[in-house]
């Protein structure tokens, strides 16, 4: 009898010891803490890592397009994230570059795999409700890019039977579906993809924010902007949501770069509209 009531006092023991345990693991995942007890703040990893990790595009050519020969990133986003590690973190090589796109680049940063994104992303409510954003980094707005000649003069030509080509999980091919409800939208994974459907027939017009097709219009001059512009689109830097000191400190560190003079040797650098 002895023995058995041993046994289930230890039981009890055994079961309290437990519940415990996983209370404690709830209320420490609640608190965003790890196992080991560090915090689970973004702007705490950098700090501690030392360094940023940016999404960038590679496919973005002024803003961000992966150089062939050297195969580094380059353009006016990557430039802009070196001169704000130098401001936060002192040194403007303690960055790292991650690839993103229009439709990867907010669940890369939910899932942790990116500090901050830093890639032509438009600020809008939407978008607002998945990810915080900065202040605003550089003004766009939406235009239309057709081979020169075209009889696509702006968003009034664009009716049924045309074919405007956008990217997947851009604010463009939203518009556009408003704009020009009755044209044909063919949407790609990329700028680099949407542009070689656009030399190759495959559509009348691609639309996107102004800055990234004075890009193209650069690689290849028998293309050209028309209609001017129909959106605006305020690029914002977007972080993980809730982590308000990253946003702060990137505000502060953009306010920084731009009463240097620094910001407007950068866009000059790259932005030049036709």
């Amino acid at each position: 009898m002895m023995k058995k009531r041993l046994f289930t006092l230890s039981l009890i023991s055994l079961f309290a010891v437990l519940l415990l345990a996983a209370c404690g693991g709830k209320d420490d995942k609640a608190n965003g803490d790890s196992k080991d007890g560090k915090d689970k703040g973004v702007m705490a990893q950098i700090e501690k890592r030392d360094k940023f990790i940016f999404g960038v595009k590679h496919d973005t050519r002024l803003f961000g397009l992966k150089n062939p020969s050297s195969g580094e990133v380059e353009g006016f986003d990557i430039d802009l994230a070196k001169a704000l590690a130098k401001e936060i973190l002192g040194d403007e090589s303690k960055v790292e570059f991650k690839e993103v796109t229009s439709k990867t680049r907010i669940p890369m940063l939910n899932n942790g795999d990116i500090d901050a994104v830093i890639a032509t992303m438009t600020i809008s409510e939407e978008r607002k409700k998945e990810v915080d954003f900065t202040d605003v980094y550089f003004e766009a707005g939406q235009s239309l890019l057709v081979k020169k000649g075209s009889k696509i003069k702006g968003l009034e030509d664009l009716k049924k039977g045309t074919k405007v080509l956008a990217v997947k999980g851009s604010t463009s091919a939203v518009n556009i579906r408003e704009k020009a409800p009755e044209t044909q939208v063919l949407e790609f994974e990329n700028y680099a993809e949407a542009f070689t459907a656009l030399k190759s027939g495959k559509g009348d017009a691609l639309t996107t924010d102004d800055s990234i097709l004075y890009g193209m219009a650069d690689e290849d001059p028998s293309f050209g902007l028309v209609g001017g512009t129909f959106t605006e689109e305020p690029y914002g830097i977007a972080v993980k949501k809730g982590n308000k000191e990253l946003v702060d400190k990137l505000n502060e560190a953009l306010k920084k770069v731009k009463d240097s003079g620094k910001y407007d040797e950068i866009k000059n650098k790259w932005i030049k509209e036709q």
